[in-house]
């Protein structure tokens, strides 16, 4: 019986069926699975789609697991409609002669139509009447088309290094071993790698190695899962969380975050979750190396206690409902044994060497050729990050300026020891492990962690002053520093992660409040990464120099190198750069690229400075006044513009009370002066306590004199001592917009 389809524009149409669409392989890669699958998908609908085959597209679902992709589209019709074609020819006066008869234009037209010139049709158009063709033709079969659509769908599939197998020309991302092609309870004949298309699928390897005979599409995730294969991977991530909750000992926690969950569910068929347990005395090591080695080398699940520490337990996935799971649980818990044994060797071998005894190796690892080793880059932290904590002192912040530089001489030691090498994501981690161990203050050993964050998207900013302080003396060398040398990003490339950096420093510094002078940050940070260079030339130099001396060549006097001095184009380049990473994040909070553009052009000092007259920008922009107010301070800037005039030095000339002839302009200057009046103590004292919200709500009071200034004063008048004082009176509108923002922008 013919079931009902709908059609993407939502009309039902009968004679429809669902298509399934399954290719058969050797394991995917993991991480390659549900992109592969996605891909796989959406292309055969649209395939579908530029067919013009009737399907509902919208409910297609994406069906995959290790050995297999799938998709299902439901009410797929079986033919496509009438195909009709339109093909514009010669116009008239170009198809025919003087006699009417037809020129070798219209011929040439015809023949290529297939049909006898006196058989075309007649169209009007702008241009005037000409020759069409136009067809019928019946549409092709769904069977016909879906062999061509997965054809094209295969090929299009983002995989990086295809494979290979047996003598074969063609290559997948795997070897491809069976071929199912289901329109309804029909199999769709068609080939793809050598392989004919059927209804015979597989199961699960172990549990039922028969071939899944298909009566029809519909029925295929439901005799999969008779087959122990559970193709539908949201039921199979689902499947893995009932199991590891299952599993855990009551009253303790499991750690199955998303990225696991998803390794899980394209390493298995049909999960099944097995409760294990290690040596107790492997949780002396750091819990975050042991859970590292467990869930990327063994994707094993850790268990957290009720008092939220790390137990000995863990879950392990089986791709098997074994008969004696007890032996699968010997194998995981025989596997992760050595693994733990190295990491508390690890552990142990590096807890006795200090950290501070690191630094030494540090001068033989190079961070960037022309910026030295990492314990040149170390120093240079180091030096930032003392001068920023003694700023933020001054502003009452408890931070020692010393402990600062001490922080950042050991927040690279960690990489030099045998757990970070083994385990580079640990980086951090474990020298905060190390600096406690070794008696180092807690807020050192933070510092050593914290430094690094936000590491990714979702990351919190670094917690305590002191970390705060190692953290943006860390980012503003690596920005300066690559920057300085010629590397910043271009396109999509970015191999120094520059922009998580930029926007983690302007993330650093609004989040915790920190009101520092970005400026002055980024010319101290490029004024220290200017003497790294020259240091590092003169060295260079110097070498070659001895080396060529001792070939008896005469060199020349060493040349110093000097990089783009602040105030520069790097200078300048850099801050757009952060500036840009600032507006991403601004605009995630819902802020306008308008109320940010107003708030740039008056480049406040500080991103804490910039982050308060936003937030007073916003609260303004949905103030009835600010639409007109914002469109006269456009006018004013205009006026200015074309005269040549700097807005800055028009304000500051004073107003000539004899030359305020008429009434508005009278009004206007008393308006403007009172409000200067009221907003003085708004604007000024530190950025705390300046209320840029009730400034603007106060200039907010001055639409009715400007409007009134506007509709009744001209400002360009022939007399130029009159022309001048209203022109300065304008000045002092933008004047007292502009301490706050650039209202124009908006």
């Amino acid at each position: 019986m013919p079931n009902r389809g709908r059609l993407q524009g939502g009309i039902e149409v009968t004679n429809a069926r669902s298509l399934l669409i399954e290719i058969g392989c050797e394991e995917l890669p993991i991480h390659a699975i549900d992109d592969l699958a996605q891909a796989f998908a959406q292309d055969v609908c649209e395939g579908l789609s530029q067919r013009g085959v009737a399907a509902d597209v919208g409910h297609a679902r994406t069906l995959a697991s290790p050995r297999r992709l799938a998709v299902l589209v439901p009410g797929v019709a079986f033919t496509q409609p009438e195909q009709r074609a339109e093909s514009l020819g010669p116009y008239v006066n170009i198809a025919l002669d003087a006699d009417g008869q037809p020129t070798k234009a219209l011929l040439g037209f015809a023949a290529k139509a297939g049909v006898a010139w006196a058989q075309l049709e007649r169209a009007s158009d702008a241009k005037g009447e000409r020759f069409v063709h136009r067809s019928v033709r019946p549409g092709r079969t769904t069977a016909e088309l879906v062999p061509e659509i997965v054809r094209e769908s295969v090929a299009s599939l983002p995989i990086p290094k295809p494979m290979r197998w047996g003598d074969h020309d063609f290559a997948f991302v795997r070897p491809v071993h069976w071929l199912v092609m289901l329109h309804g309870d029909q199999v769709i004949d068609g080939e793809l790698f050598g392989l004919k298309s059927g209804r015979q699928s597989r199961g699960h390897r172990f549990m039922h190695p028969a071939p899944v005979h298909l009566v029809d599409a519909d029925s295929y995730a439901e005799s999969l899962r008779a087959a122990k294969v559970l193709a539908d991977p949201a039921e199979r991530r689902q499947r893995i969380r009932d199991e590891v909750a299952r599993a855990a000992p009551v009253g303790c926690t499991p750690q199955l975050d998303d990225a696991l969950l998803d390794e899980l569910a394209n390493l298995n068929e049909w999960p099944v979750a097995i409760a294990c347990a290690f040596d107790r005395a492997f949780l002396a090591v750091p819990h975050e190396a042991l859970t590292t080695t467990m869930r990327a080398n063994q994707k094993f699940v850790p268990v957290f206690d009720p008092e939220g520490k790390l137990s000995e337990h863990f879950i392990g996935i089986a791709n098997i409902a074994s008969k004696d799971p007890a032996q699968i649980r010997h194998g995981y818990e025989r596997v992760i044994r050595p693994r733990f044994a190295d990491a508390k060797f690890f552990f142990d071998e590096d807890l006795k060497t200090p950290l501070a005894a690191h630094q030494q190796a540090l001068r033989d690892v190079t961070y960037q050729k022309a910026l030295g080793s990492l314990w040149d880059k170390t120093v240079r932290v180091a030096e930032l990050a003392s001068a920023i904590a003694e700023r933020l002192f001054a502003q009452g912040i408890e931070v020692d300026a010393a402990q600062a530089a001490h922080a950042a001489g050991l927040s690279r030691c960690d990489l030099m020891t045998r757990m970070v090498g083994e385990f580079p994501e640990l980086q951090g981690v474990m020298g905060r492990h190390y600096a406690t161990a070794q008696g180092e203050p807690a807020e050192v050993a933070n510092a050593l962690d914290e430094f690094y964050r936000p590491r990714n998207a979702g990351d919190g900013i670094a917690t305590g002053a002191l970390a705060q302080c190692v953290s943006l003396a860390d980012k503003l060398d690596t920005l300066a520093g690559i920057f300085a040398v010629g590397l910043k990003p271009t396109g999509n490339k970015d191999p120094f992660a520059l922009r998580r950096t930029a926007l983690g420093l302007a993330r650093t510094l609004v989040e915790a409040g920190l009101d520092l002078d970005l400026d002055r940050l980024l010319k101290e940070a490029l004024s220290q990464v200017d003497d790294a260079l020259v240091a590092t030339t003169v060295t260079r130099q110097s070498t070659s120099a001895a080396e060529a001396e001792a070939r008896g060549i005469t060199v020349a006097a060493i040349q110093s190198t000097h990089v783009d001095l602040p105030g520069g184009e790097v200078f300048a380049a850099l801050r757009d750069f952060i500036l840009e990473r600032l507006r991403g994040y601004y605009t995630e909070k819902g802020f306008t690229s308008q109320q940010f553009d107003a708030v740039a052009a008056v480049q406040p000092a500080s991103l804490v400075d910039f982050d308060r007259r936003l937030h007073a920008v916003a609260a303004f922009a949905k103030q009835p006044e600010a639409e007109k107010l914002a469109a006269a301070n456009k006018r004013v800037a205009n006026i200015l513009r074309k005269q040549g005039i700097d807005p800055f030095v028009a304000a500051q000339r004073e107003l000539d009370a004899g030359l305020l002839h008429e009434p508005a302009e009278q009004a206007l200057a008393q308006a403007l002066d009172e409000a200067r009046t009221d907003n003085l103590p708004r604007l000024t004292g530190d950025t705390a306590t300046r209320d840029y919200a009730g400034a603007l709500a106060r200039l907010a009071q001055l639409q009715a004199p400007i409007d009134a200034f506007f509709d009744s004063v001209m400002v360009m008048v022939d007399d130029a001592a009159l022309r001048d004082n209203r022109i300065a009176l304008l000045a002092r509108i933008k004047a007292r917009f502009d301490a706050i923002a650039e209202i124009a922008l908006l």
